[in-house]
């Protein structure tokens, strides 16, 4: 007792205060204890049918509803690649692709079956396009986009950043293979008008692309890759390139091309004029155009739909296989009382 005595006075004479937790702390304890109040349903054989029953009833109509929005929506997917090739290429189609002598231009017919109402996107489709390989993803300078040629490091860009000792204005893979096929349309001989502009992100427009850069020694090398662009209009003006250089995670991916701005009607015959000018040949490509419309679900997709039917009649058969094993093989209740939350309270209570 003395040695604690002696103790306290060399410390000053006074006992050092004991430091409680805070609330905070305590929450955090039990919190990593996973001790916090929670909701612990007794799932009883009742309620778990229940809930199954419900889910069904819920997720059926929803997938019909989603189904039927799908079904509503308009489209029309043309391929062209096969096509638009002269038959005396039909055998040689890579040879064709590569002749500048040939004329590319093709002319092919649609047939309307229902009304397509405005506005009526104009999408191109590529199959077995791998925009996601890792090398041609990476070949690409982001700050070259946004500060032109003021911006040197351009390494990123290989096998595609310099051409005849002058730096490419955009480099890299990605803008080099830029599609570059056409496409008008005509109805009753008359020339449908597609919007061009507003087809990319309004995002990548004002910061990713910049508004004072332009395109400088683009496709000048012996090998041309895709498409040109025009020299005296800005990179961030440039929608065509914006979207393509938005690369595409899947191999089969469809772009945004234009939008036609007035409705068409059935049965009407629809004129396309395309120049086939893109490669895909070489590499077993497909290409296809796709005319279709909207609504408040999006564009044509039964995806959702007969996914919410499947899952709600998968629920609905396992809420009648449980009920049927319930009034087949019963079992015996546990007494609710037992229930550690129901036995505190009795506790209480007492």
């Amino acid at each position: 007792m003395e040695m604690e005595g002696a103790s306290s006075s060399g410390s000053g004479g006074a006992a050092q205060p004991t430091l409680l937790p805070s609330r905070r702390s305590k929450v955090f304890y039990r919190f990593t204890q996973q001790n916090l109040p929670a909701c612990k349903p007794a799932l009883t054989p009742t309620l778990v049918i229940t809930i199954f029953l419900l889910a069904g009833i819920t997720f059926v109509p929803v997938g019909i509803i989603c189904l039927r929005a799908s079904e509503s929506v308009e489209e029309h997917v043309l391929r062209y690649d096969t096509e638009c090739i002269p038959e005396d290429y039909r055998s040689n189609r890579v040879a064709y692709i590569k002749d500048d002598s040939i004329s590319k231009k093709c002319t092919l017919n649609i047939k309307l079956r229902n009304q397509m109402k405005a506005p009526i996107y104009v999408y191109y489709e590529l199959d077995n396009y791998y925009q996601n390989h890792r090398r041609y993803v990476k070949s690409r300078s982001d700050k070259q986009l946004l500060y032109g040629l003021q911006y040197k490091d351009i390494s990123s860009c290989k096998p595609v950043e310099s051409s005849n000792r002058l730096p490419v204005v955009p480099c890299g893979l990605i803008a080099w293979s830029l599609f570059n096929d056409t496409f008008t349309f005509d109805v009753k001989a008359r020339k449908l008008n597609v919007n061009r502009k507003n087809i990319s992100w309004k995002s990548d427009r004002d910061h990713k692309f910049g508004n004072d850069v332009y395109p400088f020694n683009f496709q000048n090398d012996t090998l041309i890759g895709g498409g040109k662009l025009n020299q005296s209009i800005p990179l961030s003006e440039q929608e065509d390139l914006i979207v393509w250089m938005r690369v595409a995670a899947l191999p089969n991916f469809r772009k945004l091309y234009g939008v036609i701005e007035e409705d068409l009607d059935a049965d009407e015959l629809l004129t396309i004029h395309l120049s086939n000018n893109y490669n895909t040949y070489s590499f077993g490509g497909k290409k296809k155009l796709v005319l279709t419309t909207s609504n408040w679900l999006g564009g044509k997709n039964n995806f959702l739909g007969l996914s919410y039917i499947a899952t709600g009649c998968c629920s609905i058969l396992v809420a009648i296989i449980f009920a049927l094993i319930h009034v087949k093989f019963p079992r015996p209740h546990r007494d609710a009382s037992y229930l550690h939350w129901n036995r505190k309270s009795s506790a209480t209570s007492r």
